[in-house]
């Protein structure tokens, strides 16, 4: 299970809305407990295609908050992204470009702005999908 908290979710789905109509991206930073992955902190990226179809973060912006995570003791749970006008799930390009098993791919479907959805995601082998609960804590 993914925990993340209300702030932190709150805080994904204003910045996917702010960056209409075009996809927006980040990555998630936290510890891994047995199975659960807690989200603590969340990085902005900019997604320098500036594209509503797809993304590509900033290498800059990436290293930074890689540098960032390693100087707070934390690891890589995962990324994010969104889909402005798309459900919530793993489009062929998403997977395709899934490299690591042991992320955690959340995907936040804008396409109802009044009702956004995110989910998060495993993808394995670049085919393989399954959905991971997320746990919204206050």
């Amino acid at each position: 299970m993914i925990y993340i908290k209300k702030e932190d979710y709150n805080s994904i789905i204003d910045y996917g809305r702010e960056g209409l109509p075009n996809e927006v991206c980040g990555l998630l930073a936290g510890k891994i407990e047995g199975r659960d992955r807690i989200i603590e902190k969340v990085y902005y990226l900019t997604n320098i295609d500036a594209s509503p179809e797809h993304f590509s973060m900033d290498p800059r912006e990436q290293l930074a908050a890689i540098r960032d995570m390693r100087k707070e003791g934390l690891i890589m749970i995962g990324n994010f992204h969104s889909h402005p006008e798309t459900p919530s799930r793993p489009s062929e390009e998403d997977k395709r470009l899934a490299h690591d098993s042991n992320s955690r791919y959340l995907i936040l479907s804008l396409a109802d702005t009044e009702k956004p959805v995110l989910r998060a995601f495993i993808i394995r082998n670049h085919t393989e999908v399954s959905m991971e609960e997320i746990n919204i804590s206050s």
